[in-house]
């Protein structure tokens, strides 16, 4: 990086070779001792020169780095904390950051992470030995030397027998970097000791092996509340290290490993065994089992091309959007499914002060956030039933005025979703209607027409759902004596358990307007209410409100020669347009993410082909191509948006529909036939013919995937070798004469062992899957 007119020609009798970088805090120059020795001089911005704290506060970082100066971190030079503008030297460590590192690279591999691990591990130990806590340990401030990682930048550390009593932090800041922090930072932060490094570790171990932190928010809050009682999300971690990973994670800081602890573990090649939550008892580490490859590292040169001539305290921006080519997998025999995310355990901790702290915080180092990826909904345990549950059957009434029992359409629902004690189902005429999840009674039905008049009709789908209500859409059709059907649309939030309309947002009135389908793509729900088409041409989005419907916002749908459609994957909306050529085989597709506080796009990626968005997996946007086959999958890193296609062992086959469930891909036939694809690599994990016919979306648990017809006849089948384990016939008994024509209803809802199977005519049915 270019020296500029203002830089200095020297600091401290050190000639100034380049700027490294600059920050927050200072800038980070290259310099060269007399002898000949590069050194990284960190110097202080001038207007933080006559600030008496933050002086005091850089006395304690170079009195902290000189400390622990040693193997594992940038040994201290020379420093002076009463300059005109206070500086500090340490010597240079060419190289990159593991943040770079793994934005420009991707995650490390296992040889690597086992590197890191022990390395990091070891300095840790020599840090807490010194009696310092870094409290700022994050990929940003672990240097990947040739010689084994090094940790730098003790700015806001401190001596931990001083912890408690430490004035610099009784004065309401919170410090660290969201992401990386640990629980008691944010609840306790006079309490912070040797542990939260630990907790810190965990999380940088998780980022190095997967490219995102275990708590990952866009915002800081969501940050703090899930570093505080969230569970971790760990999918994608090595098996070798997820045990070490987790304990490091616990939220108590007893439960945690001491780092010499942990060191003694990386260099065993043991497991960890559950520590204690209380006292001072040592975790036991059980001795590796024989012919176990160790763990301890080996020096191991990193790639040339991560090193790259830059501060070692700062955080680099990432690269542009790329687009890569991966080869196409060698096939797999039959391996398992990918890692399920465990669950983790909550704790008595002060959450609302937490996270309050968060927002009012003036925090002395950069807060980096690796947004995108909420932890979804965990999957309730196995075992579980709801109170007083026993197997049922049950049909909803036909809306008043409906012509479909009998008439020669689909009378199918079509989505479902299970809120508290309440199954809610929208489809056939219905724009939702309730079942008790216990005993299937159906409380309260809402049809899709207020005033039907029996010209045609809309099916009825879910949006979506938050905190006990549901979002679904009204359709009131008008005759015209101009011809046409002009038909109201609105979007409403009903009360799961009354169906009480809670508020009505009208989205569209005309003959063009857009029927808000989640569906058809046309709406779609996010925490922060529904963004959907709007107006009388459908020619906008907008978002609705999740409290009280208001229109947040109104945005132009761009102008294209295909179309486009909304998405959401993990909690976030996108807008994804298609430009359909003549030629299906040059179509493109750009995928933006949009901004729910202004809608504009936060960022947007063109891809080739006609795609359609599966949901999200490990990080990255899984999309498919709607019309050719052989494409493969197209990948979309949605923190850094680098694009990959990831080419499939096996051509998708034809006429297949794809779904996402569970970080596994399903490629399914009206036959019955399924192909399970791990969207990570693109190998087939399995295939069979799970004799269902027209099966729709699949249900999924830990051990096995839930198949359901139209009819209402279900295959249970092993998730990690396809054997088909189980079968229920089909309980069509509506007695309607369109069977033949039913396409897929609505996927089955798997809540704990109670699995709930809509078929027939607006009917679903309850199993316990212990007794298939």
């Amino acid at each position: 990086m270019a020296l500029r007119e203002s830089d200095p020609a020297e600091v401290g009798g050190y000639h100034i070779e380049d700027r490294l970088g600059s920050g927050g805090m200072g800038v980070v120059y290259l310099a060269r001792s007399a002898s000949g020795r590069r050194l990284a001089i960190k110097v202080v911005h001038g207007q933080y020169a006559d600030d008496d704290e933050f002086r005091a506060r850089f006395r304690r970082e170079v009195a902290a780095a000189r400390r622990v100066s040693g193997a594992f971190t940038a040994p201290v030079v020379d420093a002076d904390a009463d300059a005109p503008r206070p500086w500090m030297a340490t010597l240079y460590i060419p190289g990159s950051d593991l943040g770079t590192h793994v934005r420009e690279h991707g995650p490390l591999p296992l040889p690597r992470l086992r590197e890191l691990a022990a390395g990091l591990a070891e300095a840790l130990r020599d840090i807490h030995h010194a009696g310092v806590v870094h409290r700022d340990l994050k990929p940003a401030n672990v240097m990947l030397a040739d010689d084994g990682p090094r940790v730098i930048d003790f700015g806001i550390s401190r001596a931990a027998e001083f912890a408690a009593s430490d004035a610099l932090t009784q004065t309401g800041r919170v410090m660290g970097t969201p992401p990386f922090m640990s629980p008691e930072q944010f609840a306790s932060p006079q309490d912070v000791g040797p542990a939260a490094d630990i907790f810190s570790l965990g999380s940088v171990l998780t980022y190095a092996a997967t490219r995102r932190g275990p708590f990952d928010s866009p915002s800081p809050y969501e940050t703090a509340l899930r570093v505080v009682e969230g569970e971790p999300e760990v999918s994608g971690v090595p098996d070798e290290l997820l045990p070490l990973v987790r304990l490091c994670l616990e939220k108590e800081q007893k439960s945690r490993p001491a780092a010499d602890e942990l060191f003694t573990l990386l260099r065993e090649g043991g497991l960890p065994g559950k520590r204690p939550v209380s006292g001072n008892d040592s975790p036991r580490f059980p001795r590796r089992t024989p012919g176990a490859r160790p763990t301890e590292p080996t020096v191991t040169t990193w790639p040339e091309a991560a090193r790259t001539e830059q501060a070692a305290a700062l955080h680099r921006p990432g690269k542009p959007p790329t687009e890569r080519n991966e080869p196409a997998p060698a096939p797999a025999g039959t391996p398992g499914p990918e890692t399920e995310r465990p669950r983790g355990r909550r704790g008595p901790l002060l959450v609302s002060a937490a996270v309050a702290a968060v927002l009012a915080a003036v925090v002395t180092t950069t807060v980096v956030l690796t947004p995108d990826e909420p932890a979804p909904a965990a999957t309730p345990a196995r075992g579980d039933l709801p109170d007083g549950w026993k197997p049922w059957a049950t049909s909803a009434k036909a809306p008043p005025g409906s012509e479909r029992v009998l008439g020669g359409t689909d009378a199918s629902l079509k989505s479902c979703a299970a809120l508290g004690d309440s199954l809610v189902c929208a489809g056939a005429d219905l724009m939702a209607t309730r079942f008790g999840l216990a005993d299937g009674r159906n409380t309260w039905s809402r049809p899709v027409d207020p005033t039907p008049n029996g010209t045609s009709g809309d099916q009825g789908a879910i949006i979506g759902t938050v905190e006990g209500r549901v979002y679904a859409y009204e359709a009131d059709e008008r005759e015209d004596p101009d011809g046409g059907i002009p038909t109201r649309y609105s979007v409403e939030a009903l009360a799961a358990g009354t169906g009480k309309v809670l508020w009505r947002t009208r989205t569209g009135d005309g003959v063009s307007a857009t029927v808000p389908d989640s569906s058809q793509g046309a709406a779609t729900a996010v925490p922060e209410g529904v963004v959907t088409f709007f107006g009388a041409q459908g020619d906008e989005y907008a978002l609705l409100d999740a409290g009280n419907g208001e229109v947040r916002w109104r945005r132009p749908k761009p102008d294209t020669e295909g179309d486009c459609m909304l998405r959401s994957a993990a909690g976030r909306a996108y807008l994804v347009c298609a430009t359909w050529p003549d030629d299906r085989k040059a179509s493109r597709t750009t995928v933006s993410r949009i901004d729910p506080a202004t809608g504009k796009a936060r960022w947007t990626v063109e891809a080739k082909g006609t795609l359609e968005v599966l949901g999200q997996h490990d990080g990255r946007l899984v999309l498919a191509d709607a019309f050719t086959a052989d494409r493969g999958l197209t990948l979309i890193d949605v923190s850094s948006h680098v694009l990959t296609v990831r080419r499939l062992a096996q051509p998708r086959p034809e006429t297949a529909s794809a779904y996402l469930v569970r970080g596994t891909l399903y490629f399914t036939r009206s036959s019955g036939a399924v192909r399970a694809v791990s969207p990570r690599t693109g190998r087939t994990l399995w295939e069979t013919n799970s004799s269902v016919e027209q099966q729709g979306p699949p249900a999924a648990s830990a051990d096995h995937v839930y198949f359901a017809s139209p009819s209402g006849r279900l295959a249970a089948v092993n998730a990690r070798t396809g054997k088909v384990e189980a079968t229920r016939p089909g309980r069509d008994d509506g007695g309607r004469a369109d069977s033949m024509l039913a396409t897929s209803g609505a996927p089955p809802v798997l809540v704990g062992d109670a699995l709930y199977v809509p078929y027939g005519v607006r009917s679903v049915y309850s199993v316990d899957v212990r007794d298939l």
